[in-house]
């Protein structure tokens, strides 16, 4: 991925989506009115106000499988008996 004059590179993420290896990676640009941006070599991207938000929703797009684990073993933990 190219970064235009005005991005500047805060992160990359590696992952795999149906046995294929993708990259996200997240930029800022301060031109944009959601400057925070990451984008996968699959095509996807998300834009985000805040760094807050671009990292943790990278992680999730290039670690579907880890994140459904997760959410699955947070379900059971909340579950009442």
């Amino acid at each position: 991925m190219k970064l235009q004059n005005t991005e500047f590179w805060v992160g990359s993420f590696h992952g795999c989506h149906d046995g294929t290896k993708v990259k996200a990676t997240a930029t800022c640009d301060d031109t944009r009115p959601e400057p925070y941006v990451w984008t996968c070599t699959c095509g996807a991207s998300q834009s985000f106000p805040t760094h807050h938000d671009v990292f943790p929703t990278a992680w999730r797009h290039t670690h579907p499988t880890l994140w459904d684990q997760l959410r699955q073993r947070a379900a059971r933990l909340l579950r009442t008996r």
